[in-house]
């Protein structure tokens, strides 16, 4: 590997931390479990809807960040974690019933490999031909309409945990409100670490008022006390059908929406211009999601859930991905830690979505703002107005016996309406052209 390869991480000094910069060890390391923690609900949930084991899920989620760590050159702050957008193709593929284990994973895992393999070669073309083909097909109208609409799309997963009863109502806004309160008003250190603080803060309190006081379901620790700390997990095979992989293959497209609006959010919030990264970010994550696949997990994606952490704690250092990685890899190896995060509340979870998604939207509505994108022109009202309510709405398509879900449809929606009025070009943004191929 060149010696350059990797930046010359040097100690942060002020609030903000930027990406070629590094904390102290202790709080790199605490960073990382929040990174990981942050992402684990969604992680975990992606697997047991479509019938996959989660343990898999995180250790490959560790596996393909640490990857795409080294790919990117370690100069581009994500998380990889289980993408959502292969749930609905996965499910119709497979005919799984939502109950326990699902028989055909191997089929499944066959497709997400070619999904991989589609977007890994996306990524090279970028690299040969540059970005600016990319960016007219996905502007910054585009890409800040799917990020939002993937926001909006898990908001239900929020709104579930606090319903339900006046318990799990005021469980959520009470974690809602302590991750907030410690991100606003809390020293410094604490700051970095809001979302990790207020899961501790909102679980410890819950155990109070539900196992002590009876006011609320308990939390059943039954599962953690009969999980082992170690044991290895179950790795599953691809089986390579025609049918499955063309049938999942196009979701390649969905991930390079997703990737290119992360991108653009993570430029917006540390003023750097990753374009130059982008051949190689779609090159990491297709290498990631073939891995994944060849393991038995999920396909991944770069996670929106850390972008929320990031604009929280102002950290962006490469160097938490890393830890975090190695944190998830490790804790693939781990039924315990699988257990302890199932044990969770589900208004805690709730709470910690309602603002971690809330993030996510505003971040996309930054990237608008940043490129001047022109709301008083029509194309971007429509453009924007029906890729929101297409994601928000979890509209479902089905083009060619193909199943497309909410997200798969919002961008589908956001390019098509967008090249239909403006016939690739972005509506009154204010691109900045064609970029280096990966340099």
């Amino acid at each position: 590997m060149n010696a350059n390869w990797l930046p010359r991480w040097r100690l942060a000094t002020g609030a903000e931390v930027a990406p070629d910069e590094r904390l102290p060890l202790g709080m790199t390391l605490a960073m990382g479990v929040q990174h990981v923690l942050a992402m684990a609900g969604s992680t975990i949930i992606g697997p047991i809807l479509m019938g996959f084991d989660p343990n898999i899920a995180v250790l490959c989620s560790g596996l393909g960040t640490l990857l795409f760590f080294l790919v990117t050159g370690g100069r581009l702050p994500s998380y990889l974690g289980t993408s959502f957008s292969f749930i609905a193709v996965v499910v119709g593929l497979t005919g799984y019933s939502g109950h326990g284990p699902n028989p055909d994973v191997p089929l499944a895992v066959g497709g997400i490999v070619a999904a991989g393999a589609l977007y890994a070669l996306i990524g090279g073309i970028v690299c040969l031909t540059g970005t600016g083909w990319i960016e007219r097909l996905m502007p910054p109208v585009v890409t800040g309409a799917v990020g939002a609409a993937i926001g909006l799309n898990l908001a239900p997963v929020a709104a579930r945990g606090l319903a339900g009863s006046t318990s799990a109502t005021l469980t959520g806004i009470f974690t809602f409100l302590a991750v907030a309160m410690i991100a606003v008003h809390a020293p410094p250190a604490m700051r970095r670490l809001s979302v990790l603080c207020g899961l501790v803060v909102s679980c410890t309190v819950y155990a109070l008022v539900a196992n002590g006081l009876g006011l609320a379901p308990p939390i059943d620790f039954a599962a953690m006390r009969a999980a082992p700390w170690f044991g290895w997990p179950a790795l599953v095979g691809p089986r390579f059908s025609p049918h499955a992989m063309l049938l999942i293959a196009p979701v390649a497209l969905v991930l390079v929406a997703e990737n290119l609006g992360h991108i653009k959010a993570v430029g917006a919030m540390t003023g750097r211009d990753y374009g130059p990264l982008t051949g190689r970010a779609f090159i990491g994550d297709g290498l990631a999601t073939m891995l994944a696949g060849f393991c038995g997990g999920t396909g991944v994606t770069t996670y929106v859930e850390n972008i929320g952490v990031m604009a929280i704690s102002r950290v962006y250092s490469t160097l938490v991905f890393a830890a975090a990685a190695l944190f998830a890899i490790a804790l693939g190896f781990s039924p315990f830690f699988g257990a302890l995060l199932h044990a969770i509340p589900e208004p805690v979870m709730g709470g910690l979505a309602l603002g971690v998604l809330g993030l996510i939207v505003s971040t996309m509505v930054r990237i608008w703002i940043d490129h001047a994108v022109d709301f008083a022109d029509p194309r971007t009202l429509f453009t924007v107005g029906a890729t929101l309510i297409a994601g928000a709405g979890n509209l479902t398509l089905t083009i060619g016996g193909a199943t497309l879900g909410g997200i798969a449809a919002a961008t589908l929606t956001a390019i098509g309406v967008n090249l239909v009025l403006g016939r690739g070009r972005a509506p009154s943004s204010t691109s900045s052209g064609e970029q280096t191929p990966c340099p």
